[in-house]
């Protein structure tokens, strides 16, 4: 290995960095920088800055982005009403482009060579990471250890850690039971004891959301108000993005709302097992359709809604940074200008059910639907050439059908 080299490295903290941070100073005689970012995983960050100043690490970076990562990445994503395969709201997708943006931005600033992250070799993170920082740095250089080395196996990063006297949490030494990767929008657990399909998660495995089962027997009403697509109040009471998000995620978890057991399609070509926890943003994205259903215009809302898998594809494969997905972002937030009013959501044993609708920007007309006298409002013989017109090429499919045969 040629060196020295300087290296931004994405550290959490945890064994895994650990070993990685160690390994980049013994195989790369690398200077470390180390980059800890609070995406609201409700941890406490300061083990993680003591046990990199432990490893001699003298530049140490640890952010509270839980701000821009709502603002920048999770709304713009809940504008569209994004959900991968139908189900999964990118929990974990959405949190690499901002991670990946700091580690180039502090690379840049601090002179560095390198960025380094602890995505596995088998997984999606890897290509999120690293199509992110190409995006935004061609010339960047990216070591993932995963790829590299031969510590193939958990006996082996024991090893390698007490070799060097990385600390190791006496629950660390075991294999550990699943995975686990939290933010502000969610929590995902994989792999060890989820990854049979066919058996149902222990009740142990969910982290912030009660059982529906013991949720509260009496449902909640909370209001939640819209400008332009943005969530914006709850309950009367303005907020910023994340401080908003973190309260559904406090409503939504004490209602059971938010589980999600999912196998899906990895980038990579695998399928994998998650069991996810998404309160507050199951919470936000009933009430965000609900406020479309009365202010976006049909040709407008079928559009997004056929825009949306494509858009939901490319946050998973990691290409946040393409001008696709800035493309399809322009004409999501063009639809959203008059997105604005209030939705009430009913949270009830694990469901959380728009109940209630209203802006001053509706398109919904009352006048226009009623079953009663609707005063000339609308002529219900006009409905007559209007289905003749759209039964016309019908006639004529059947008509030479019948000719045919």
């Amino acid at each position: 290995m040629s060196g020295p080299l300087k290296v931004v490295l994405a550290y959490s903290g945890g064994l895994d960095t650990s070993i990685i941070l160690k390994w980049l100073q013994v195989e790369y005689n690398a200077e470390v920088v180390t980059f800890t970012a609070d995406l609201g995983q409700e941890e406490d960050l300061d083990p993680a800055r003591r046990k990199a100043e432990l490893l001699g690490i003298k530049d140490i970076r640890v952010e509270d982005l839980r701000e821009e990562f709502a603002r920048d990445f999770i709304f713009p994503m809940f504008r569209a009403n994004a959900l991968y395969e139908g189900h999964y709201l990118l929990g974990t997708s959405i949190a690499r482009p901002l991670i990946a943006k700091r580690l180039v931005e502090i690379a840049e600033e601090t002179g560095a060579d390198a960025i380094s992250h602890g995505a596995t070799g088998k997984g999606n993170d890897q290509v999120r990471f690293e199509l992110a920082a190409y995006a935004l740095n061609p010339g960047i250089r990216v070591i993932a250890p995963w790829r590299e080395w031969n510590l193939s196996s958990r006996t082996k990063l024991i090893e390698f850690a007490e070799l060097h006297q990385i600390p190791i949490a006496k629950d660390k030494r075991g294999e550990a039971p699943f995975s686990v990767d939290a933010n502000l929008l969610h929590t995902s657990s994989e792999g060890k004891l989820l990854e049979d399909p066919a058996v149902e998660a222990p009740a142990h495995v969910y982290q912030r959301t009660v059982d529906p089962a013991d949720a509260p027997n009496e449902p909640e009403h909370i209001e939640i108000e819209f400008e332009r697509g943005n969530a914006v109040a709850l309950n009367g009471e303005r907020l910023s993005p994340a401080s908003l998000l973190t309260r559904l995620n406090i409503l939504g978890g004490s209602h059971g709302v938010g589980r999600l057991d999912l196998v899906e399609n990895r980038f990579v070509g695998m399928k994998s097992r998650g069991i996810y926890e998404t309160p507050g943003g199951t919470i936000l994205l009933e009430a965000h359709r609900g406020i479309e259903q009365i202010t976006l215009d049909r040709g407008a809302a079928h559009l997004k809604d056929d825009l949306m898998p494509k858009y939901a594809e490319l946050i998973y494969n990691g290409f946040w940074y393409s001008p696709e997905r800035e493309m399809l972002q322009a004409a999501i937030d063009q639809s959203q200008e008059h997105v604005s009013g209030t939705v009430r959501i009913k949270l009830f044993k694990g469901s959380a059910r728009t109940v209630g609708r209203w802006s001053d920007l509706s398109l919904y007309s009352e006048r226009h639907v009623t079953f009663e006298d609707d005063a000339g409002a609308y002529d219900q013989k006009d409905a007559a050439g209007f289905i003749k017109l759209n039964a016309l090429r019908l006639k004529l499919l059947n008509s030479r059908t019948g000719n045919s045969s």
